[in-house]
């Protein structure tokens, strides 16, 4: 009962939220490191959930370019996906520069991709 326990554990994707709810609706749960990585065959399905401009970055981190008309507007928006950051406890990468903030998110402590990484993209895309 143990061994199953651990190999359950081990490939289990750690989320809040019901399998049909759009990945805006779920929470993060914070990844502990005791999941492998999701692979292409895993990934794909979460990338069809959000908008067209994410990226998949060789099958390791998700990124997208947000453009703004000013430096102020893409401070705002910077600092409103910060706040949803720190809501889901789910850490982004962020560039800023005049009118443009760059966004890559990936699961730091498996060096790869969590379903969390697509939830926290999704949450993103509310702004």
């Amino acid at each position: 009962m143990r061994k199953l326990r651990r190999r359950l554990k081990a490939t289990t994707t750690r989320t809040f939220g019901d399998e049909n709810m759009s990945l805006d609706k779920k929470k993060c749960i914070p990844c502990s490191g005791e999941i492998p990585a999701l692979n292409l065959q895993q990934i794909m399905p979460l990338m069809a959930q959000l908008s067209t401009q994410w990226n998949l970055v060789e099958e390791h981190h998700i990124e997208k370019e947000f453009k703004f008309d000013d430096f102020a507007t893409a401070l705002e928006f910077l600092n409103a996906a910060g706040e949803i950051c720190e809501q889901e406890n789910h850490h982004a990468d962020f560039e800023l520069s005049w009118g443009r903030v760059k966004v890559s998110i990936w699961t730091h402590k498996i060096n790869g991709l969590a379903e969390a990484d697509f939830i926290l993209a999704a949450k993103i895309d509310k702004i």
